[in-house]
């Protein structure tokens, strides 16, 4: 048997589906309410911030570098460069993020890598897109940094990857997760001074052969959760660009402030 239904200037159906749906979403807002994805405050919209956490969120916006995105404490009109950005410029062109790596921000990313909140990927990754709006405009695909195989099996998940998807979504670019592979298992870098960062990840990543033709002279922008040393960042900007990218943009959730 065949239902046939007929549409309705108000956009429902003879069916009622509509009316059904809105009464279940009803039904299931009341017995589960949105709850905000720091705190678990009852709030109006799912994957949101409560008003109290978004008031504390360590929020990155101007005056900052226009290279690394690093704040400054004072604006003193014009685009500015950082001494850290003039003496030792990264490899990528421009990184922006969305909060400095402390306070909310930080839990977050430590929630979501950690503790499997996969859940968290729809706030941060939204918030992304809002933030890295001008590198987006001139993208051509967004690239998530990957994880290696085994990392990968025992998180099950690349944060980065579920990020990008996100910032995708929204509007963004398309992604392609199989441009850049890592091919080496590094040391958690986490302790490790800027020099052996450096070494830890000589050789890690690569571009496979068969990307190389469909990465030549394409915009990329980089997705990850953080950027501390941008040793990662560098490491992943500099093959790309080896392989034949126009050029290399970074977008993370959280920078380490201190590290730009």
């Amino acid at each position: 048997m065949v239902w046939i239904t007929r549409a309705r200037p108000d956009g429902t159906d003879s069916s009622g589906t509509a009316s059904l749906a809105r009464l279940w979403k009803g039904a299931v807002d009341l017995v589960f309410p949105a709850q905000c994805v720091a705190c678990r405050t009852v709030v109006s919209e799912a994957a949101t911030l409560c008003g109290s956490c978004w008031r504390t969120m360590p929020f990155i916006s101007r005056p900052f570098c226009e290279r690394l995105g690093s704040p400054f404490a004072v604006d003193i009109g014009g685009a500015l460069l950082s001494p850290i950005a003039i003496a030792d410029p990264p490899v990528f062109e421009r990184a922006r993020a969305v909060a400095a790596h402390d306070g909310i921000a930080r839990d977050l990313v430590h929630q979501m890598k950690f503790r499997d909140r996969q859940d968290l990927a729809l706030a941060m990754g939204g918030l992304m897109h809002q933030a890295g709006r001008e590198l987006l405009a001139d993208a051509d695909v967004l690239v998530p940094v990957p994880l290696h195989w085994s990392r990968r099996w025992t998180r099950r998940f690349n944060q980065s990857l579920m990020l990008a998807n996100i910032v995708s979504q929204r509007g963004g670019p398309p992604v392609d997760c199989d441009m850049l592979l890592r091919r080496k298992r590094t040391k958690q870098q986490i302790g490790l001074t800027k020099v052996e960062r450096q070494s830890n990840l000589q050789g890690a990543f690569h571009v496979p052969d068969e990307k190389r033709a469909g990465l030549a002279g394409r915009r990329v922008l980089l997705v990850d959760d953080v950027l501390t040393t941008g040793s990662t960042a560098n490491a992943s900007a500099r093959m790309l660009l080896k392989a034949g990218a126009k050029s290399v943009d970074l977008l993370t959730f959280t920078r380490v402030v201190n590290s730009a």
